[in-house]
């Protein structure tokens, strides 16, 4: 089991290989983002903000965030305010006159920097802002009905190939947004924690944060490679000029095949950047609207 969680962990990660591949988790390993998003995450932000009247509304607004658009894969506090951002100018909910909060505190808290649920917890305990009090409570009520109803959900079978076969040439770890108990409770409920060297959840900083401190200056970048499935993993690759492998919502475990039957072998033999990386990311962001359906 894969007990390596720390900022220190991460900052110390032993160097065995010269390539090094951060994989995203939710939606990328496992095929949970949907599960989470529409059993735990968007019911309770209708009911969470008294918005039951148009429960359907505010999912529609939640799923384009978290699932269906560029934003797929954010923090869950930033997916938050761009949900709300989008359900303030959808035609039903201007129609219902409800008012959609605003969530200046969050706002200001989330461009300040990363937010996990420890930081967002020390600061609403310490300042006893309400608003940051309520998104708090709002996150911990997610991380419980995550608990109850997530569980058991197996990996993509070619993204355990993958993982089984990566491990031996490559420096591995997980690079996710979800929290860290969540992450470690599912990689060792499904034996394959053993595939990675750590676990970097969102306690140790952003993605782009955890590449920095785990590879950057460490491995050429031609020789780091970032997997995941949302915008950000690939900005996290580009801040530290690695290449990125998505694996593209709607055909994940295609994409994992593609990965370990071609991609792979690329990436190490040094014919990936180029062309390759182009088409990759052109069929990724083909997936991966801007604009929502209902404008």
């Amino acid at each position: 089991m894969t007990t390596r969680t720390s900022l220190d962990d991460l900052q110390n990660l032993e160097k065995q290989h010269d390539s090094f591949v951060g994989i995203d988790s939710d939606g990328c390993v496992f095929d949970s983002m949907a599960v989470k998003q529409k059993l735990c995450f968007h019911g309770l932000i209708a009911s969470h903000w008294n918005l039951q009247a148009i429960e359907p509304t505010v999912r529609q607004s939640a799923e384009f965030v978290n699932l269906y658009s560029k934003w797929r894969g954010q923090n869950r506090f930033i997916a938050l305010l761009q949900s709300f951002d989008f359900l303030r100018e959808h035609p039903d909910a201007v129609a219902s006159g409800l008012e959609i909060p605003e969530l200046p505190s969050l706002r200001k808290r989330v461009e300040s920097g990363n937010l996990s649920n420890a930081i967002l917890e020390e600061e609403a305990k310490s300042t006893q802002d309400v608003e940051l009090l309520s998104v708090l409570e709002w996150s911990l009520a997610v991380n419980e009905e995550i608990e109850a109803k997530a569980r058991d959900i197996p990996p993509f079978p070619w993204a355990l190939k993958s993982l089984q076969r990566v491990h031996q040439d490559s420096d591995v770890i997980c690079v996710s947004q979800t929290p860290t108990e969540a992450l470690i409770r599912e990689w060792n409920d499904n034996n394959i924690a053993g595939y990675v060297q750590m676990i970097a959840g969102q306690e140790l900083g952003t993605k782009t944060e955890h590449l920095q401190i785990a590879a950057e200056g460490k491995y050429s970048p031609e020789r780091i490679l970032m997997i995941g499935d949302a915008d950000g993993d690939c900005k996290a690759a580009d801040a530290v000029e690695a290449s990125f492998y998505p694996i593209n919502p709607g055909h994940e475990n295609e994409s994992w095949r593609r990965f370990h039957d071609e991609a792979y072998d690329r990436f190490q033999e040094g014919t990936f950047v180029g062309d390759y990386q182009q088409q990759v990311k052109d069929e990724f962001y083909a997936l991966l609207p801007e604009t929502p359906p209902w404008v």
